[in-house]
């Protein structure tokens, strides 16, 4: 069975500017290291039914396959460039959708 790409999404309110600019920097080039996509981002995403996400900061990015995200995750480098987001945000999630498989 072929892996199948999956989705992060993240909400966060940045807090500390200049931190998280820090992380933006370094975010890019170990997001393309590990295969993974930038979709986008919105400050101020628009809810049509149910309960708002909390206030904040929406990112969407993706992976080849669920290996490839946790190998970025797990990678040391960004774990300590993510010290940064740390410091300069609140995070509310970072939470992994996995793709539907093909229909046959």
């Amino acid at each position: 069975m072929a892996e199948l790409p999956v989705t992060l999404i993240v909400n966060l309110v940045v807090e500390d500017v200049d931190r998280y600019r820090q992380y933006e920097k370094g975010f890019f080039p170990l997001l393309k290291k590990h295969g993974g996509e930038f979709v986008t981002f919105d400050d101020a995403a628009i809810t049509l039914e149910g309960q708002a996400p909390p206030p904040g900061r929406l990112v969407i990015f993706r992976f080849p396959s669920e290996q490839a995200a946790q190998a970025w995750y797990d990678d040391p480098e960004y774990q300590a460039l993510s010290e940064h987001r740390r410091a300069g945000t609140k995070l509310q999630f970072l939470t992994m959708v996995h793709s539907l498989p093909p229909r046959g």
